[in-house]
């Protein structure tokens, strides 16, 4: 099968006796960002978070990738074609605004643009924003001529679009607000408020201005002549963007799981691409039946009621980009954090700062007492917190990744670079297992270790007392095939600092099953016992 990054990934499998099903079903995006039709009617969406660009028939629903996560683009935000064919994408964390020629040639327009973001293409000229605090409306040259400011310290403006006044329309994010600016420069004015996180903006057919809002889901038209709004339609939140085919048919995309929904003319929603994880990353079962996932710019949590999403990135106290998470005794939830922080924090409040300083961490786990334990990838430790947040180190190793607290007060480490999985325990470390490809997530269940190997896309067990391996399953959708590396994205400082690399867990549900985190095509799968 082709995975949701263009390489061909053999089947999961694995060993009698157990049985491989989906609990979150493949999709072919890692989240949706900017959208813009192309001439022959594809809808090309931009994956920030992937790396890579992708075209999407809205009829089958079927993709294929146009711009790769190993390519020159990195992580595309927002797209926009010219007249020639030409397309043209923010790379919202490099700085920069690159195009990708009809012969399928990419290149450089612009550096120096921070946070690049929305970007609009009206008569083969080519404006762009800059989602940051002090943020700029710039227009961009194709033959890379300096860049013309048209505006500057705006709060976060993000994709914008040109109305038939020749003004340019942006959505304040933070603010909830949409201004807008003449093209030709000028005093930047305030048109509508009192949206829930307004992401995107475009004009309609009728030259009605199309608000999307990530913060409830609400697609709200506004007359831009005097203010006037009104909701036509309401989706999951997380929304990015939105995009018209050449019928006038709406489609809105999210950030949070990557879905693409078209809006019909009486505010009926059809999905025509589901959504799936952003990564899925690290993975912790709550109450013995539920999953809870870090997912990079959300929270999943993974019931018999399906996927819901408790809290996301841009709501205020959010804990960061979160690439682990493990369950505290009292009820509140500890992530860890693309910034290095190890975050305490309960949906709809704020976020609360155990410790930080950290350089890449991966793995976390709470042990019965109630001490955190955490794997610092970068700087090769294994950190331990009490309840005073007195911090020990208890080991260092070569790139640590997975963690998994036993009885008795040991704790098992997964070490990436030597493939080797450590016990750590009275102040001793022993290597209880070898020869792994890049370990990974690890999970406890009575006298058995299970371990994820994201190098070679295998599940094994291992046997505490007698050291016994077992395989149980092989060719996981983790990671990518054929030693192909993609690109490292490099992150947003002060919002998601970097690098936003990607961790492969598990966890085990009361029922035994054993959860897997996959990444290459953004599942989740579970492993079970069978009789």
């Amino acid at each position: 099968m082709i995975d949701r990054y263009g390489f061909l990934q053999q089947s999961p499998t694995c060993s009698d006796g157990w049985s491989l099903s989906y609990l979150v079903p493949p999709t072919q995006l890692v989240g949706a960002n900017g959208m813009r039709f192309s001439a022959e009617g594809q809808l090309y969406v931009a994956q920030a978070f992937g790396g890579q660009i992708s075209a999407i028939d809205v009829e089958t629903g079927g993709s294929r990738v146009i711009s790769p996560a190993n390519g020159d683009i990195i992580a595309p935000d927002d797209l926009a074609f010219d007249s020639h064919g030409n397309l043209y994408a923010t790379e919202v964390m490099s700085a920069r605004v690159s195009v990708r020629r009809p012969n399928g040639e990419t290149g450089v327009v612009a550096g120096n643009v921070p946070v690049a973001n929305g970007i609009v293409v009206h008569n083969d000229r080519i404006f762009v924003s800059e989602f940051r605090a002090d943020g700029r409306i710039l227009e961009l040259y194709p033959d890379g001529s300096t860049p013309r400011l048209i505006c500057e310290q705006l709060m976060a403006p993000n994709a914008l679009s040109v109305g038939v006044d020749n003004y340019l329309y942006f959505p304040l994010v933070p603010l909830g607000e949409v201004w807008r600016v003449a093209i030709e420069g000028g005093q930047a004015e305030r048109v509508a408020s009192g949206f829930n996180i307004p992401t995107a903006v475009k004009f309609d057919a009728q030259g009605y201005l199309i608000v999307v809002e990530a913060g409830d889901g609400s697609i709200t038209r506004v007359d831009v002549q005097d203010g006037s709004k009104t909701c036509i339609s309401k989706v999951a939140y997380g929304i990015d963007n939105l995009a018209f085919d050449k019928f006038g048919q709406l489609f809105v995309s999210h950030f949070t799981d990557g879905s693409i929904v078209k809006v019909g003319a009486e505010g009926a929603n059809t999905t025509i691409h589901g959504g799936g994880m952003l990564g899925p990353f690290g993975m912790c079962s709550v109450d013995g039946e539920t999953l809870l996932v870090a997912d990079g710019m959300s929270i999943a949590q993974i019931s018999c009621a399906g996927v819901q999403r408790p809290a996301m990135l841009l709501q205020h106290g959010f804990p960061g980009y979160v690439r682990s998470v493990a369950s505290l005794a009292d009820g509140r939830l500890l992530f860890a954090n693309s910034a290095g922080g190890l975050m305490t924090y309960m949906p709809g409040e704020e976020a609360e700062t155990l410790a930080d300083g950290f350089d890449r961490l991966m793995g976390i786990s709470v042990d019965a007492s109630g001490l955190v334990y955490a794997c610092e990838s970068g700087s090769g430790k294994v950190i331990c917190i009490d309840g005073k947040n007195t911090l020990t180190v208890l080991s260092g190793l070569k790139r640590p990744t997975g963690i998994a607290c036993g009885l008795g007060g040991s704790v098992f480490v997964s070490e990436s670079d030597t493939g080797n999985i450590h016990c750590l325990e009275g102040g001793q470390s022993s290597v209880i297992a070898t020869g792994f490809s890049e370990p990974q997530g690890l999970a406890i269940a009575g006298d058995r270790l299970y371990v994820l190997d994201r190098g070679d896309h295998s599940l094994t067990c291992v046997e505490l007392g007698s050291r016994e391996m077992t395989v149980l399953a092989n060719n996981l959708p983790l990671g990518t095939i054929g030693g192909v590396q993609i690109n490292t994205l490099p992150g947003i400082d002060d919002l998601m600092p970097g690098p936003l690399l990607p961790f492969s867990d598990i966890a085990i549900l009361v029922d035994g099953r054993i959860c897997i985190s996959g990444d290459a095509n953004g599942s989740v799968l579970t492993l079970k016992r069978m009789g």
